[in-house]
């Protein structure tokens, strides 16, 4: 089974980054480019590449030894014998055109990521609409607290080793699996695990059966014998496991985990306190208990991913995982708390679809409510196409917070599409609170600045404020919590 793409070919063998020369990445700043770069760089290959603008992450990589420049020219490919770039990278990328011209061998970001995976012994994927940024980041956490010296790649920065990708001496190597435009086929792992398989990505997908078609594809590439584990909890992961266990050629081990009574891996007893969390799992037969300093049942679940892979797939001890979680720094932008100033804390979240935006709006009531404080939301919508083709379940995850500003959409790499706007958004969790007296929803504000100044003057000691979205409303919480303070001072 495989997955067809317009622009590139995820079917063909990739060599190893030792024979790929100078490699030039087009948009290296980016999250997943990065990690891949940084890995290359550790592993000895000529790195350069290019971004729109200056940032940290330019620097960072310049000073592990990249050639970088900040805007796009095909003069900039120099010498280089390879070309990354994404799918957001248009044809008409002055670098892309040129390396096209030039016959210069093009590869996907995933491929290049699967360049460096070559030599692994034991390959890790983690696929899912929902938590796979966080899963992939608590396994490459509790193995190098356990000693294995992973590499890994994973579409955020982990807070305790403030990096996305590392090139590590031990046998496994830790990869998200972005499943956004069926790139996540060429990875073939020894251990996959998939959160969930829900209609996203229809931009590229079209319709939730291709969606389901291509988390087939991934779980096809799974080396024969290897393990895959799915969530019992999601019905489209629950269905992905029975097909595996009813189809794959490849004799894989199938490990379902979650709270439901059938899963394999059941967890019990989740207990949630401020911004952590505790949790019992059975595996082999086994009860241990253990903590993480994230919020959610959902982040509940995806350690117990975690524990399966670890446990069932790489020989690990149950027990020094567990203790291995508690460690656990977490991931920028996912639940992660910004400050606090004048009694009201800041968190940022990357979520960016309805079920994703729907657990974090419910974590944030909780930890809202025991201060006795609000959910301040700010949303903003990430693509015009998911904005218009999701409008509805948005509206219905932000309807429970107490206050809800939408900002406009975060274009990214789309262009505008008529009639779609962030008011899609509010006028749907308007419908869903359907008058509750109990919650607002301001109109529609579209600068950042006018959403700081909302939040300065309605937020009051105790309440949370939620930044959440995958575009620039990021920034936001950092200049709130000036706000705030500038307001207690005024």
């Amino acid at each position: 089974m495989t997955l067809s793409h317009n622009r590139f070919d995820f079917t063909l063998q990739v060599p190893p980054d030792r024979d790929l020369g100078t490699v030039h990445f087009v948009a290296i700043g980016g999250a997943g480019m990065s990690g891949v770069a940084r890995v290359m760089l550790e592993r000895g290959v000529a790195v350069q590449g290019s971004d729109a603008k200056p940032s940290a992450v330019l620097d960072d990589l310049a000073s592990r030894g990249a050639v970088v420049h900040v805007g796009h020219d095909a003069a900039y490919l120099g010498q280089a014998d390879t070309v990354v770039v994404s799918t957001a990278i248009r044809e008409t990328n002055p670098e892309l055109a040129g390396a096209r011209s030039l016959g210069l061998r093009v590869l996907h970001r995933a491929q290049g990521l699967a360049a460096t995976m070559a030599d692994a012994r034991v390959r890790v994927a983690v696929a899912g609409a929902n938590g796979k940024t966080t899963t992939t980041a608590m396994l490459a956490s509790v193995l190098m607290a356990t000693g294995a010296d992973p590499s890994f790649a994973v579409g955020g920065e982990l807070v305790e080793f403030a990096t996305n990708a590392r090139a590590g001496a031990g046998e496994v190597y830790v990869v998200e699996a972005d499943e956004s435009d069926g790139s996540f086929v060429v990875y073939h792992p020894h251990v996959a695990i998939v959160t969930s398989v829900q209609p996203d990505h229809l931009d590229f997908y079209g319709t939730f059966a291709a969606v389901e078609t291509a988390y087939r594809a991934f779980v096809a590439t799974i080396a024969p014998g290897g393990l895959f584990i799915a969530c019992a909890d999601d019905p489209g992961a629950a269905a992905l496991a029975g097909w595996a266990r009813g189809g794959a050629e490849q004799q894989l081990r199938v490990v379902t985990y979650g709270t439901s009574p059938e899963a394999d891996v059941r967890i019990t007893a989740i207990h949630a306190q401020g911004l952590g969390s505790s949790a019992t799992v059975r595996l082999d037969g086994l009860d241990r208990s253990f903590s993480l300093p994230l919020p959610g049942g959902y982040n509940v679940a995806n350690a117990a991913a975690v524990l399966a892979a670890v446990v069932l797939g790489l020989g690990l001890d149950l027990h020094e995982a567990c203790r291995a979680l508690s460690g656990f720094g977490g991931v920028r932008r996912r639940f992660e708390k910004v400050g606090e100033a004048n009694g009201v804390t800041v968190v940022d979240d990357y979520a960016h679809n309805p079920a994703k935006v729907a657990a974090v709006v419910s974590s944030g009531v909780r930890v809202a409510r025991e201060t006795e404080g609000r959910l301040i939301a700010i949303f903003q919508p990430h693509l015009y196409s998911r904005t218009r083709d999701f409008a509805e379940e948005f509206g219905r995850a932000l309807a429970a917070a107490d206050v809800l500003i939408v900002l406009d959409v975060y274009a990214a790499r789309e262009d505008p599409i008529a009639g779609v706007s962030g008011s899609l958004v509010s006028d749907a969790a308007r419908r869903a609170q359907a008058g509750d007296a109990d919650r607002m929803i301001l109109d529609q504000v579209t600068t950042a600045d006018a959403a700081v100044a909302e939040v300065a003057a309605l937020a009051r000691a105790g309440d949370l404020v939620v930044t959440i979205g995958a575009g620039d409303v990021t920034d936001l919480g950092p200049a709130i919590l000036d706000a705030l303070a500038w307001g207690s001072h005024a």
